[in-house]
């Protein structure tokens, strides 16, 4: 099941077609794990009084594909997807946590980029419940791409540091901690003048857009020059 752009059943690679309701049903239940049956015809119909909303639940389950491997393991009073059933969000959710926890050599990673790029939760659905866990996953995915990015540029990498720092910029362009990546990576590359340009260049859109100065920590990154911005920022907070 496909929950990484847009909804998407698949069957031994051929599409399986559904109805809104029974998509909306599966990708709450693959989203949240197991669920009780109320808390989902609440979630899943939230206008409409309990009983009518138990007896969608009942009509959408009725209408799902039928076969001799089920979607859904169901009881009476919960219901869970079936261990055949893959889900792309499960694990681009267990690759980030991985970057961000596991202390072993990544494997891979370009294709952990690839993956950690992808399209948004179900970006075209604004049901409430989807909403949270999309920005969940977003800011997950975000994290990382920054501690991604500076483990290779750790490991001298530092093309591929940047390639993954700067698609963190590209997804949240006044996210401070992807800026300081993309130095990381620049710094570990021995590109000082680069280093100092994008550290002006994120400076002047933070002032643009927010009114705000990059944080100390940033600004300790970059090697002073007499006159320059990074300079008179750096001497400016020291003088607060």
């Amino acid at each position: 099941m496909r929950l990484l752009g847009r909804f998407r059943l698949e069957y031994d690679a051929a599409p399986v077609e559904l109805c809104g309701n029974a998509q909306r049903l599966l990708a709450f239940v693959g989203v949240h794990g197991r669920v009780g049956r109320s808390v989902l015809a609440g979630a899943l119909w939230p206008d409409v009084p309990e009983e009518r909303a138990r007896g969608s639940l009942r009509t959408t389950l009725w209408k799902l594909p039928r076969g001799d491997r089920p979607l859904l393991r169901c009881t009476r009073e919960t219901m869970d997807l079936a261990d055949a059933v893959d889900v792309d969000a499960h694990a681009l959710a267990d690759t980030a946590l991985k970057v961000l926890h596991s202390r072993d050599p990544l494997p891979d990673p370009r294709g952990l980029l690839d993956l950690l790029v992808g399209a948004d939760l179900l970006p075209d659905w604004d049901d409430e419940w989807i909403v949270l866990e999309r920005e969940w996953l977003r800011q997950l995915r975000l994290l990382a791409l920054d501690a991604l990015s500076e483990r290779l540029a750790r490991q001298g990498r530092p093309a591929l540091a940047l390639e993954v720092a700067l698609a963190s910029v590209g997804m949240e362009p006044l996210r401070e901690s992807a800026h300081r990546a993309v130095v990381s990576a620049h710094l570990a590359g021995g590109n000082v003048t680069e280093a100092v340009r994008r550290y002006d260049t994120f400076r002047g859109l933070l002032r643009r857009e927010l009114g705000a100065e990059p944080s100390l920590r940033f600004t300790r990154m970059i090697p002073l020059r007499v006159g320059s911005p990074a300079s008179r920022g750096g001497r400016s907070r020291q003088g607060r």
